[in-house]
Parts: structure tokens; C-alpha cells; sequence
């Protein structure tokens, strides 16, 4: 079916139940960024992609909500749909709301999955629709719509042993139960998967690129329960909870088990679903944020080793990745997705390399002006020895997870490009030798990145950086580096990616990025200060790089980093991958 066919179907059912509008978020009932097949509902109906965005659809309009790393893969998207793109951010595009405001009418009904919707989005639509009088109900539609939904996956569940987690699970539990304390909380549950995963030292292979399962966890102060398919756990995972006073329940009972708590003073995230918060009426609900996702941020040194042990492994693949495309290309025929694809080999030759981080970014001639553009096998540019091409890819590792972007030339190149090149570079060196003072947000130091491009009138539309699991979820909270406000400040331990870009649709786009780690600097009469340790380990290009636009210390600190580069990298390298590495890192 088309989408057009699909939102016919949707149609119908919303006049046969008389709903105005019905809305679609990306989500899964664990609110989810990588979604299971069965829950990709948003993709389904609309065609679009992304990882980020929500579709809304009314009897005679439909529009589909997203950041500005969509913005040109968008309208690629949606064309031929019914779906019109909203650039959430730009001047003049009202947010969903306003915009159901203005197209539901008085009294109006507007609908949604509960377990694919999260409380906040919940009460928000609840609040701001109540002055026109709309109601807003628990309806999934799509399940009558789309019958040909995938199945749940049932991939076991392994135990992440404490020599690369770093803390036991007994003293997670002690930790989250004090926050429960202070919070005046007697029960806690946590939905979110990678949540669930931290706290009881658990991985597995449930969703794409990320190493969790399906799950919830509910906590007492004298007890802990993990809801799961009881098939996904072998004795090994039983000996493991069971030592650490956590007990077993079926995934399935977790809804009607919410329903029995009474009396309870329940800590809850609001990003939790609402079916969570539907299931525990009655009791006192604490709205805050799962404690255990603070504490999952901050890396402790075995973590923080682990980083440092796979960014070895991961250099030396993308090395021999970087050397095999720059000296193959144009001499066979490759595509972007035959190049992920050889990518992905290289890591696979690396020890305990377990899957992707993510699904790998290869855009070429245009393509990679889209920032989260990923090639497939049926629609691929053919790639050429001339031009540029940005790769930004990820691995999961058994003892830490990594995320790299390079954009460089494959050919000649416009000096346009390389100006604006070494103007991304030129910010991405500028936050990685920033210091700053304790209680420093990441919103603080966005503009460190972003000042040589606004120099020239430049700007991307995405944020700096994002937080980094520890063999985890590529993309995680609370932290960032951005220009919204996120109170969170940066804490020592916490990893974060430094990314800065520059994208110029139908021509070309520029990433570059490290990943980088919280630590602490000095301590002066004005206080604590930290500063970032680089974590990545991989050279540039000096052929997209001019000298004149870089000052005297960012070129000692490119010339620094090659050399550790180089130290790090060339033991393990050797014939004509080496001696190609050794001409990369020589000083500019």
C-alpha cells in the first residue's frame, strides 16, 4: 500500500469513531528511539524515516513534525504522500498543538496510542487543547489499519559482567533506592530500556543497534522486579538476578501487576508511557526523572577504560576502511551502500565487536547535505573518485560504544569546500580544548562550535553533541551540547560526541566528530574547573583542511592529536595501510 492508501484506511476508522484528528508519535510503550519493526507506526503511515518526528492527521489535512537534521530528507520522503513536512523550529511553523487547535473543531476528539505516547506529550496535548474544549482518548487505530505487523523478537538476554560495568547491581539498587528516599518515593518504575539494562547489569539485541531488551523494572524498598519474556533468560541471567535480590516476572503481567499497587507514592519519569500512568491511578505519582539515568551518564573508570580500550579497535578499522576507500575508489564500482557495508566488515574483524551503533551515514553527490541521510541497497549514489563524501558510523562493543564522523575528499574539491571544512574543524578543535567551571551546561559551550561558522554566516540545525552509553544506546541523556536549554550541567564521567557540521543542499555537506569525555581540570580561586578528554582516535584529511583559517594553537592541537594518533594506531597497522596512515598524520 501507499501511503495515501494508508491514510485512506486510517480515515475511515477516525469518521467511524468520530475522531477529528489522530496522532502518531515515533515511540514504542518504552519510548524507545530505535523501534522495534512492530512499532515503526509513524514510518508506515507516513514514509518518513527519521528517528525524531510525529505525524498528525485530521479528514482532510496531514502533516508530519520534525528537527532540522530532516529537513531536506523530509520532503523526499513525504513526496507524493498527503503529508506536508513541519520544520519544528522555523519562524511561522506552529507546533502541533496550535496547529490541532486550529483544525479540530470546538468539542473536536482527538486520538492516540497510550502506549506509544509518553505522559509529557500526553498532558500537553490534554492542556493546551482544553480552552477549544477537545478531548483528547486512548484509541489505537492502527492496530485495525496496519495487520501486517511484524512480530516481537525474542533475543536473549546476557549479563554484563561487573569487570566493564564497573558497579554491581546490589550498589545500583542502594543508590536509586536512596534517591527513592529523598523523593519520599516507596515504589519505582522504570520503562525505559536502557534504564532497565544499566541497573541490572543485563544487555541483549531486542532493537536495532542498541544492546537492550524488552522490559520494565519495578523497584520497593525491600524488593526488585524485572518484568521479561522468561524465554530470553538462560540460568546464567537467573544466577545473576537471583544473587542480586532481583526476582523474575513475565513481561506480560506488568500492566495487570500496575493495576493491583494501591497506596503507593509511585517515582515515575514523564517520559514514561501513559497506559503506566492510566494503570497506577489512585496512587501518588512522583514525576521525575528515572535517578538511575544520572547515574548511568556519568561513566566510572571501568567504563571510562572501556571507551579507550575500543577506540583503539575502532581506529585501526576506520583506518583500514579510510585507506581501502581513498586508494579503491574509481579503480571498482562502489555505491554508499556497498561502502557501509565494507565499513561494517572492517569493524567485525575488531575483538568483541558485537553490531552497529547505528545505521551507517554514507552520503555522496548531495546526499550527504542530509545529516542523518543512510543509503540502501536499492537506492544508492554510485561513488567516484572525485568529490566528497562524509561517513559517520558507530560500532557496539562488548566493552564500550563508538560514534565517529569524517568527511573528506575523494577528488578534486571546490575551495569553497574546503574553507568550510576547515571551519567545522576549526569549532569541533575549539570545544574539544575548551575549559570550563563546575556547573557549566552543555547549552553554554554550544557556540564554542558553532562561532567560526556564524563568523561567515553559517550556521547547521542540529545540535553539537549528545551523550554516549557505555556499551548502551548511542544517543543518550540527560546531557548534551546544544542551543535548547537543558539544565543539566556537565559532570566528569560523562561522554559526549563534539560534531559540528555544515551542509549545502544539492552540493555538499561537512561533519566532523570525536567523541569526548568529561573530566576534571584544575581548581583555581574561582573554582572547579574540567575540560574534555578526546576519546576518538582517527585522523583527518589535510586535503580539506586550509592552514590560513586555523589559528597557531589549533594547529598544534591538530598536529598534537596525530601524533597521538600515531601513537596509538601505527603497532597495530602495517604495509602499504601503514605507511599510508603515516603520510595522513604528519603535521600540517
Amino acid at each position: 500500500m501507499t501511503s495515501k492508501e494508508k491514510v485512506a484506511l486510517l480515515r475511515a476508522e477516525m469518521k467511524a469513531k468520530n475522531i477529528d484528528a489522530f496522532v502518531v508519535f515515533s515511540a514504542d510503550p518504552h519510548m524507545s528511539e530505535y523501534l522495534p519493526e512492530q512499532w515503526k507506526e509513524r514510518a508506515w503511515l507516513s514514509g518518513f524515516t527519521g528517528s525524531a518526528g510525529f505525524a498528525v492527521v485530521t479528514q482532510d489535512k496531514a502533516g508530519v513534525w520534525t528537527d532540522g537534521r530532516y529537513f531536506i530528507q523530509g520532503p523526499k520522503e513525504l513526496e507524493g504522500s498527503d503529508f506536508k513536512l513541519m520544520k519544528m523550529g522555523v519562524e511561522g511553523v506552529p507546533d502541533y498543538v496550535t496547529w490541532l487547535k486550529s483544525e479540530v473543531k470546538e468539542g473536536g476528539s482527538v486520538a492516540l496510542n497510550a502506549l506509544a505516547t509518553a505522559h509529557s506529550h500526553w498532558e500537553e496535548m490534554t492542556h493546551g487543547l482544553k480552552e477549544k474544549a477537545i478531548t483528547v482518548v486512548d484509541l489505537p487505530l492502527l492496530e485495525s489499519v496496519w495487520s501486517e505487523r511484524g512480530a516481537e523478537v525474542k533475543n536473549p538476554v546476557f549479563v554484563h559482567p561487573l569487570e566493564r560495568a564497573g558497579q554491581s547491581v546490589e550498589d545500583k539498587l542502594i543508590a536509586i533506592r536512596e534517591k527513592m528516599t529523598q523523593k519520599n518515593a516507596s515504589l519505582h518504575v522504570i520503562a525505559s530500556l536502557d534504564d532497565v539494562a544499566w541497573t541490572l547489569n543485563l544487555r541483549g539485541s531486542d532493537l536495532e543497534c542498541n544492546p537492550v531488551f524488552l522490559g520494565y523494572v519495578v523497584i520497593t524498598k525491600q524488593s526488585a522486579l524485572l518484568f521479561v519474556d522468561e524465554s530470553k533468560v538462560d540460568q546464567e541471567v537467573r544466577a545473576h538476578l537471583e544473587a542480586s535480590g532481583v526476582q523474575i516476572r513475565a513481561y506480560t503481567e506488568f500492566y495487570n501487576y500496575l493495576i493491583a499497587i494501591k497506596g503507593e507514592s509511585v517515582l515515575l519519569s514523564p517520559a514514561s508511557n501513559q497506559a503506566i500512568f492510566v494503570a497506577l491511578a489512585g496512587n501518588t505519582i512522583i514525576e521525575a526523572p528515572v535517578p538511575g539515568n544520572l547515574m548511568k551518564a556519568v561513566k566510572n573508570e571501568a567504563e571510562l577504560e572501556g571507551f579507550r580500550t575500543v577506540m583503539v579497535r575502532d581506529g585501526v578499522a576506520m583506518v583500514k576502511f579510510l585507506h581501502w576507500l581513498t586508494t579503491s575508489v574509481g579503480t571498482e564500482v562502489m555505491s554508499e551502500y556497498s561502502i557501509a557495508q565494507k565499513l561494517e566488515g572492517f569493524r567485525r574483524e575488531g575483538e568483541n565487536f558485537v553490531g552497529l551503533s547505528f545505521g551507517s551515514i554514507v552520503g555522496y553527490k548531495g546526499n550527504d547535505a542530509i545529516p542523518h541521510y543512510s543509503p540502501s541497497e536499492t537506492a544508492s549514489e554510485l561513488v567516484e573518485a572525485k568529490g566528497s563524501i562524509l561517513v559517520d558510523s558507530g560500532g557496539q562493543y562488548l566493552e564500550g560504544t563508538t560514534d565517529i564522523t569524517r568527511t573528506f575528499p575523494l577528488g578534486e574539491v571546490s575551495e569553497a569546500y574546503i574553507n568550510d571544512s576547515t571551519l567545522v574543524l576549526k569549532g569541533m578543535i575549539r570545544l574539544s580544548r575548551v575549559k570550563f567551571p563546575k556547573g557549566t551546561k552543555g547549552v553554554h559551550l554550544d557556540a564554542i562550535a558553532r562561532l567560526p561558522l556564524w563568523m561567515e554566516g553559517k550556521e547547521y540545525n542540529h545540535g553539537t553533541g549528545h551523550g554516549v552509553g557505555s556499551f548502551m544506546n548511542v544517543h543518550e541523556g540527560p546531557q548534551n551540547i546544544r542551543k535548547d536549554m537543558n539544565f543539566q550541567e556537565l559532570i566528569p564521567g560523562m561522554v559526549v560526541s563534539n560534531e559540528p557540521g555544515l551542509y549545502i543542499e544539492n552540493a555538499y555537506g561537512i561533519r566532523h566528530e570525536n567523541l569526548i569525555a568529561v573530566k576534571k581540570s584544575q581548581t583555581t580561586d574561582f573554582g572547579e574547573f574540567y575540560e574534555f578528554e578526546t576519546l576518538t582516535i582517527c585522523p583527518f584529511f589535510s586535503s580539506a583542511i586550509k592552514k590560513e583559517l586555523l589559528d597557531a594553537e589549533e594547529v598544534q592541537w591538530l598536529n598534537s592529536y596525530h601524533q597521538w594518533v600515531s601513537e596509538k594506531l601505527s603497532g597495530h597497522l602495517s604495509g602499504d595501510v601503514k605507511e599510508w596512515f603515516l603520510q595522513l598524520v604528519q603535521p600540517i
